[in-house]
């Protein structure tokens, strides 16, 4: 079967030398970075101080809404932040925990980095519950719907689970925190790129993500999606110079917020970071997200079945619908399998309670898979025979 899905791997110069089965993790970079970090040097060296008003004050705004486009959210109502932690501030920044209404619920299967964020905030009033997992792989959705209360102020979930790609039923999870008045983030770091997003479908409150994984931007740039109806009304406290009506006023006092997205951002962004990102953007529409996602189900689907094969533990969802793009595989010695992969140039990696995390992505043809496999089998058999 023809892929046409490969006519991008030129572009991506790390998988001439390596079998690159880690995009969960970090994206392979797009051979166009050199020239767009090459056209930021050169803004900068030529045209100084003016690059501000001619190109970088308004680079986040193109940024957002290029990044807006691939999960249906509206123009003007992505803004762009440093990592995913501080978008979960931001929002965090506009509620104020002291009042009833002050629970945060949210899984225990959710990115650790966000958890030590919400545990934080009880010193400021939350009432934080952490719904937990039966066996590392699902979150209990029923579980988790049911504390979802009245006084119930955010839910803050993954949409893709990292260790294992269990899929959350968002909708469900949506429309029971909107039944009760309380509102939903939700962390689409491990599925935009890999796994369809639609934040109008789904009606969520607010999305943020970062592109460095499945979107091949690389570090330094994450999104904050916030509704267009909250987004006029919401005055989050993290804030800054960006955020205000007129930034080059340079006002003394309080802020006069601005429309959004700017209304939602604060200090000076990352602009080598934002031009560093936008190849893997432009390589990702041209690709399409369906078309990706029908060549995620079909690889990951090849993982479990050679690993099924060895009977080796699968710490991912089975059903294709429930499932990211990454199989976990907890084979004998996985963290040592890990170790030795990567000294193998196969770029994988290992996390607790999930084992070595096999993602492959547009770029990755079939026979890699195979390879990848047929190489734990092998190093298997050598540390076998070395006991």
């Amino acid at each position: 079967m023809l892929d046409a899905l490969l006519r991008y791997r030129s572009e991506f110069p790390i998988l001439e030398r390596t079998n690159y089965m880690i995009s969960n993790s970090l994206g392979a970079m797009p051979r166009a970075v050199y020239n767009a970090l090459h056209g930021y040097a050169d803004t900068w060296a030529t045209r100084g101080v003016r690059a501000w008003q001619e190109r970088w004050w308004m680079l986040s705004l193109e940024v957002g809404n290029e990044l807006g486009a691939l999960m249906n959210a509206p123009d003007n109502s992505v803004s762009v932040h440093q990592n995913v932690t501080t978008c979960q501030a931001v929002v965090a920044s506009c509620f104020n925990f002291g009042a009833k209404r002050n629970k945060i619920i949210y899984s225990d299967l959710n990115f650790p980095s966000v958890m030590y964020f919400w545990e934080a905030q009880r010193q400021y009033g939350a009432q934080v519950h952490m719904v937990k997992a039966d066996d590392g792989i699902h979150v209990p959705t029923e579980r988790l719907l049911d504390a979802i209360d009245e006084q119930t102020l955010l839910v803050p979930i993954s949409h893709v689970i990292f260790r294992s790609a269990y899929i959350n039923d968002a909708k469900a999870i949506i429309e029971k925190a909107h039944k009760v008045g309380a509102h939903v983030v939700l962390d689409t770091f491990q599925s935009l790129g890999t796994v369809p997003v639609d934040v109008t479908d789904l009606n969520v409150d607010f999305a943020c993500g970062g592109v460095l994984k499945w979107l091949c931007g690389g570090p330094g740039v994450a999104y904050l999606y916030v509704r267009p109806d909250l987004g006029k009304k919401l005055e989050p406290k993290l804030t800054g110079w960006f955020a205000h009506q007129d930034s080059m006023a340079f006002e003394t006092g309080p802020i006069r917020y601005t429309d959004p997205p700017f209304r939602f951002m604060n200090g000076t962004t990352h602009i080598p970071s934002l031009e560093a990102c936008r190849p893997g953007l432009k390589i990702i529409r041209e690709a399409g997200l369906t078309n990706i996602r029908d060549k995620s189900k079909r690889q990951t689907a090849r993982l479990i079945e050679l690993a099924d094969q060895h009977g080796w533990r699968i710490n991912t969802p089975r059903d294709p619908e429930k499932r990211g793009g990454t199989v976990s595989i907890d084979m004998p010695e996985s963290q040592q399998v890990c170790q030795d992969l990567v000294a193998r140039e196969i770029l994988v990696d290992w996390r607790p309670r999930a084992g070595v995390r096999f993602s492959p992505h547009f770029y990755n043809t079939d026979e890699e898979i195979d390879l990848a496999i047929a190489a734990v089998e092998e190093i298997l058999k050598g540390r076998r025979v070395a006991v």
